[in-house]
């Protein structure tokens, strides 16, 4: 699949672009999939139930190994070409999976964030796609601050309950960005299943409750890492934890866990 050059200036310059129909034909296969996973979650599970009795929110990570659909979608989908092409890097190596599952009528709201300084990685080349196999609607979907990729700041990593994700942690706090949404350009849209949001790793993104009380808010992201890629010791405590790795902090990013899918 061929990425045009206004897509590929918008992803440098935003940080973030809508792919429409990017994923039509894996709607079903991911769908399968997230069936399979529910019914047997893995132990990086990490569900959510709201104080309040709403519906939970059910997040699990890294699958693609066990879970044929997901492996299929790694290796055999358009996604790893078009994440070198976003990302301008020859190469495009798998970083992880993550499926997150909004039931109806949840109350759980995705907190603005960015997703480097819980990953343990580090590169300018980075891509998630979030692609939902629901429709969703423009107040229920992920929402992304244009152009807080080139801040240049990795604001301090929350847990969901609002403690920090490393003791000690001084970097700068996120701004309170839903109070001033006037001074940042935020994009969002309405989305059909196999639509995707692509966006970089920096980028500032969060997402609101599932207020429909019929559909649920089905989503799999699949996170994409370029040449320049290398490891971050993280001690295991980041997100996800990857406490297996062995690699040494600084090295390029290597072995089974991340396999390079495309060379252009």
């Amino acid at each position: 699949m061929q990425i045009s050059a206004a897509d590929i200036q918008s992803y440098a310059e935003d940080g973030v672009i809508l792919l429409r129909g990017a994923f039509r034909d894996w709607v079903k296969p991911l769908a399968d999939g997230i069936e399979a996973l529910m019914a047997d979650p893995s132990p990086l599970e990490r569900s959510y139930t709201p104080k309040d009795g709403s519906a939970k929110f059910f997040q699990d990570l890294c699958n693609w190994q066990r879970i044929p659909e997901f492996r299929a979608f790694v290796f055999e989908s358009p996604a790893a070409s078009i994440a070198a092409q976003l990302m301008s890097s020859p190469v495009a190596r798998f970083f992880h999976d993550h499926v997150l599952v909004k039931e109806p009528g949840t109350s759980i709201v995705t907190p603005w964030h960015q997703d480097s300084p819980y990953y343990c990685v580090g590169g300018r080349q980075s891509v998630s796609f979030w692609i939902p196999l629901d429709p969703v609607g423009r107040d229920t979907t992920l929402e992304s601050v244009a152009g807080s990729h080139r801040w240049g700041v990795n604001h301090k990593p929350k847990r969901f309950d609002g403690t920090d994700l490393y003791e000690g942690d001084t970097a700068i706090e996120m701004p309170d960005i839903d109070a001033h949404r006037a001074d940042y350009r935020i994009l969002g849209w309405a989305m059909e299943p196999g639509d995707a949001v692509a966006f970089d790793f920096r980028t500032v993104h969060g997402a609101p409750a599932n207020t429909n009380r019929q559909n649920r808010r089905r989503v799999f992201s699949a996170r994409w890492v370029g040449q320049d890629a290398t490891f971050i010791d993280r001690k295991g405590r980041g997100s996800p934890p990857m406490r297996h790795l062995t690699l040494p902090d600084g090295a390029p990013l290597d072995g089974p866990d991340f396999p390079v899918v495309a060379r252009l």
